[in-house]
């Protein structure tokens, strides 16, 4: 018995040998375009909550939301804040000096958690607030996997 060709496609070939076996091979090319393929989708989900997250992040000056954009390695799949407080923002919980009660505190003072929640402006931005990631998530998340689906070839369902 000859080897039988079963599935052939620009993926690969899948062969029936004569043992009965069956034996699986690669495109030489398929790795690099789907690795292509995977890296474009993760970069585009990374921008894409970096850009959703705007409307969700406390905005001041701009800073804590730039600090993301030059914070985050763009397709690594992490999204950092490059801001020394946004940490403190995220969890929205006030924090004071351990010797005056302020919020204010001496550059080399360890401030103290309170349970006191921060007040976020809306001024500039009218969903700003503690957990921005989570509630932005919860808000677009159908939509980000809906548009990377579609990069990465699959259902957009």
């Amino acid at each position: 018995m000859m080897d039988k060709i079963i599935i052939e496609n620009p993926r690969g070939v899948l062969k029936q040998l004569s043992s009965g076996k069956f034996e699986l091979k690669w495109a030489p090319d398929f790795q690099g375009k789907m690795q292509r393929r995977f890296d474009s989708t993760q970069a585009f989900i990374d921008s894409e909550i970096i850009r959703c997250m705007k409307s969700y992040t406390p905005m001041r000056n701009g800073i804590l939301y730039k600090s993301a954009i030059l914070g985050t390695e763009i397709g690594s799949g992490s999204i950092m804040y490059a801001a020394p407080y946004a940490r403190y923002q995220y969890y929205g919980k006030l924090m004071v000096s351990r010797i005056t009660g302020s919020s204010y505190a001496l550059a080399d003072e360890k401030k103290i958690l309170t349970d006191k929640d921060l007040m976020y402006s809306k001024a500039r931005h009218r969903l700003a607030g503690a957990y921005w990631f989570e509630r932005m998530k919860a808000d677009k998340l159908t939509v980000i996997l809906r548009g990377a689906a579609k990069l990465a070839g699959g259902s957009p369902g």
